[in-house]
């Protein structure tokens, strides 16, 4: 047999058993490590599923061991990937209502995105979902804020002349409304982009300024708190037909083990926040807060900018975001 066609059945082969789905085990891909709080989120539905002992496991594949970050979705949809924890704004090339899902001002608070969680809005996010054979377990929310090299960010009219880095394209054209500058780069970047003069300001996830130690090149801090303007939707999500090839016992294990993840999630989301803080506190940073005034005015300047774009892309786009407005 010819060796080249040989080695290609092989890969074939081996490709396919990555994606193999048996009765009694389902893949779980995402793109952290195992300390960040949405691997733990992962792990505690693995765990809570393998005590009830119903004859199903969940392996985790996390730090982007099975598929790059991007690209879990379209697996997903397709039964090729069981499980994921996923951003759900990833997806936005595919289906453009979830990016209503990283949207500016939408979100004012953790315990205001847990109303979201309930609402019909997110109700009509899960249909589209369940049109491309994908359903929600747990839903989670995680915030971030701002920091300034010079001076503090809380308002629009702080903006106008900074070099800035945002997190979302909402978000780069709402600045870009309040007249900063919007240099495009991953999270990673943000570090050696202040250092070198090239951004005066940065917005990601309360993580990320943590971990990639921008404490270091700040004077001011502004965490979320009472209030916040970045939140992103970033759910456990399972393939919708794979679930309902479970049998009984295993459904209800898996949804009972998602309900216990989702409160975790919650609570984690808050802690981190507040531990953001703590940490730029300690490394002698100004903390400023954001006020309901100041909300206000970032939520005017996205209906003229981050939500008429939204809704001139995307079908339905205006009775979404409305959906999404209502809850108080």
């Amino acid at each position: 047999m010819n060796f080249n066609f040989t080695a290609s059945v092989a890969a074939a082969a081996l490709f396919a058993s990555a994606f193999a789905v048996n009765a009694t085990e389902l893949r779980l891909s995402h793109q952290w490590s195992t300390s960040d709080v949405r691997h733990k989120v992962a792990q505690i539905v693995a765990d809570e599923v393998a005590a009830a002992n119903v004859d199903l496991d969940i392996k985790i594949f996390p730090s982007k061991s099975l598929l790059k970050p991007r690209e879990q979705y379209k697996p997903l949809s397709r039964g090729l990937l069981d499980m994921t924890v996923l951003p759900l704004s990833y997806a936005g090339g595919q289906q453009p209502a979830y990016n209503l899902t990283l949207m500016p001002g939408l979100v004012k608070n953790h315990d205001h995105a847990a109303r979201l969680n309930e609402s019909p809005f997110m109700e009509a996010i899960e249909e589209i979902m369940a049109k491309d054979d994908v359903m929600v377990l747990v839903h989670g929310y995680l915030a971030g804020g701002f920091a300034g090299k010079n001076k503090c960010i809380t308002k629009p009219e702080d903006m106008p002349g900074l070099q800035t880095r945002a997190a979302g394209k909402a978000f780069e054209q709402m600045l870009a409304g309040a007249g900063a500058s919007i240099a495009s780069m991953a999270s990673s970047e943000i570090y050696n982009a202040m250092q070198s003069g090239v951004l005066d300001a940065a917005n990601t996830s309360s993580s990320s300024f943590v971990s990639y130690r921008i404490y270091e090149q700040v004077s001011c801090y502004t965490p979320a708190g009472d209030y916040a303007l970045w939140f992103m939707y970033q759910p456990l999500l399972i393939n919708k037909s794979t679930f309902e090839g479970l049998n009984e016992a295993q459904q209800n294990a898996l949804l009972a083990a998602s309900k216990k993840a989702e409160a975790f999630y919650l609570e984690e989301a808050k802690k981190e926040d507040a531990a953001s803080a703590e940490v730029f506190r300690q490394n002698g940073v100004e903390i400023a807060a954001m006020t309901q005034a100041d909300f206000d005015a970032w939520r005017e300047l996205a209906k003229t900018t981050s939500y008429k774009a939204f809704v001139a892309d995307t079908p339905n786009g205006q009775q979404l975001l409305d959906m999404a407005l209502a809850v108080e």
